[in-house]
């Protein structure tokens, strides 16, 4: 910990607390940690590492690019330079046999922790004793490359690291087959980076080359077509003369590419043209400037992780998404822009990734398809699904989708009930407090929402407490078998489910000694006939009925 230079933010010291107990737990640990760009997801993994090197176990550390391994590599020896940890690199930029004797190694257990890309699944690929897989930029690897991470040893650890986790990770996260740690807060002095989706404009596009120039920073203008980056290069260097501009791309010989992206860190050019290689992780403070080019051809993850290439220091860094004029861009493409456009702030990854889950759905948990069909069910009510699902097995029970859900009674007395705008105007938290009521437990829960209510918004209006006093009457409707409630100004009914918690001489009786206002109506539903004209009038009469039902009242 001493060797980290800077002071852990709140949530990032959750997080590695949260992995190391996990760690020590006995059983294999499953752990997600979404942290937006730059948030210090690294740390976590070194600490992680750090604590199943000294429990000697081997570490193998997932990347999806060559240039990120040779970062993290870097990254994890300055760490652990003054402990016996043996760190190494399997690498593009490494000869055959280089490569091959380092795999011995890893085989004989003289490596402690081995950094790759995807290379590091292969067959041939053994440990001695592998304790802990970190998987950096998970978003990045398909669903078979993860599935045979687990296969390595069914007690291995497995330490996942994501800025806007994929809709099926998130999904199972969220389901509680998979922990999640999040890391919200930014390191201090973080500004967020200010975004701007605009058509090619040569005379803005110069000004912001300009702005970020005069003070000493660089810049990345991403051009995802090797075919006709070059040509792109030049028309850069024509609109601005005084750039030093290079160009980086996959399919250049890899030498060539990594003293590109070296002299790039080490700032002898300020302008690199580049493709999507720079995605993942290539940590350069001093590039505060990204332009991408036809960024309507990206996805949500891909432009939020190329967006957090820059404003990694305390500098206000800008993103200009470039999109073509008119409208040859796809419905999807302009809602992926206006979400990333929209969540500027710090820390919005896991905001976007829950678009993302709305915007394509969440794959399957079992199988290998990674976009899925949840706008059918909507996606809360498919969580609650699945978390009453794996509920149940954990209880050694089978589930039962079918059984009536604990939504339970519908009480509609047609009366005003609800949180008025004025006096709650912000929309979203309107929202989480109607989720909060409709998902009360009990009178108690209601009654302390009610006191937090008045605490942060002042008195309630009749509309919510009408909203208050329905819920309370709906949760005594459901715990005695009532499935529906429905009164107006000339009466009703009340409909029983199949087996009502109720004594049968208790309706029998009223339906007896008043015949003028209630009379069964079929097995399942009570027929009520009576002017009600007020609401005070329906509260009282409900209530009523329900004490009698419950055995409260007097016959």
């Amino acid at each position: 910990a001493d060797g980290f230079g800077f002071e852990e933010t709140a949530d990032q010291q959750a997080a590695i607390d949260a992995v190391v107990e996990a760690m020590k737990a006995g059983r294999p640990m499953d752990r997600l940690v979404g942290g937006d760009v730059g948030f210090g997801k690294t740390e976590v993994a070194v600490r992680a590492a750090f604590a199943a090197a000294m429990a000697g176990k081997q570490v193998a550390v997932l990347v999806p690019t060559t240039l990120l391994a040779q970062q993290h590599y870097q990254n994890f020896r300055d760490r652990f330079a003054d402990w016996p940890v043996r760190v190494d690199v399997l690498s593009r930029f490494k000869s055959a046999r280089d490569n091959r004797a380092e795999l011995d190694r890893v085989e004989r257990g003289e490596i402690d922790v081995i950094v790759g890309t995807h290379r590091l699944l292969q067959e041939d690929v053994k440990f001695k004793d592998l304790g802990l897989v970190i998987v950096d930029e998970e978003q990045r690897f398909g669903v078979r490359q993860k599935e045979r991470l687990k296969a390595l040893r069914a007690e291995v650890h497995l330490l996942t690291l994501t800025a806007t986790p994929i809709p099926r990770t998130l999904n199972m996260s969220m389901a509680g087959l998979r922990d999640l740690s999040l890391i919200a807060t930014p390191p201090q002095n973080r500004v967020a980076v200010k975004t701007f989706i605009t058509p090619w404009d040569a005379s803005q596009l110069r000004e912001a080359f300009q702005r970020e120039l005069a003070r000493g920073g660089q810049i990345y203008f991403l051009h995802n077509q090797v075919e006709s980056i070059e040509r792109r290069a030049r028309e850069l260097a024509e609109l601005v003369p005084e750039a030093r501009i290079r160009i980086g791309h996959g399919q250049m010989p890899e030498r060539e590419l990594e003293q590109v992206m070296l002299d790039f860190h080490r700032q002898r050019f300020n302008v690199l043209v580049a493709t999507t290689i720079i995605e993942s992780g290539i940590d350069i403070p001093n590039a505060n400037t990204i332009i991408i080019d036809r960024a309507d051809r990206f996805g949500l993850a891909q432009l939020h992780q190329l967006r957090g290439r820059v404003g990694r220091s305390h500098h206000r860094a800008y993103a200009y998404l470039l999109i073509p004029e008119g409208k040859a861009m796809t419905a999807d493409a302009r809602k992926r822009l206006e979400a990333i456009a929209s969540l500027e702030e710090l820390g919005a990854g896991f905001t976007l990734a829950t678009h993302d889950l709305e915007i394509r759905g969440a794959g399957e948990l079992l199988g290998e398809e990674q976009s899925g069909q949840i706008t059918e069910v909507g996606f809360s009510l498919y969580t609650e699904l699945l978390e009453r699902a794996v509920k149940s097995i954990r209880d050694g029970k089978l589930p039962d989708l079918d059984a009536d859900s604990h939504h339970g009674a519908t009480v509609e007395l047609h009366i005003p009930a609800l949180i008025p705008d004025n006096y709650l105007p912000d929309v979203h938290t309107r929202l989480t407090l109607y989720k909060r009521i409709a998902n009360a437990r009990s009178t108690d829960d209601l009654r302390d929402l009610q006191v937090e209510m008045i605490d942060r918004f002042g008195l309630l209006p009749d509309p919510l407490k009408n909203l208050f006093a329905m819920t309370a009457l709906k949760l005594e409707a459901t715990a005695i078998g009532i499935t529906k409630i429905d009164l107006g100004a000339n009466g009703g009914r009340i409909n029983f489910s199949a087996r009502p918690n109720i004594d049968p001489l208790t309706v029998i009786r009223l339906v007896q000694t008043q015949p003028n206002v209630y009379r069964m109506d079929g097995p399942g539903s009570l027929r009520i006939k009576r002017e009600l004209w007020d609401a005070d009038a329906r509260f009282v009469l409900t209530r009523e009925l329900l004490d009698r039902f419950r055995g409260k009242a007097a016959p």
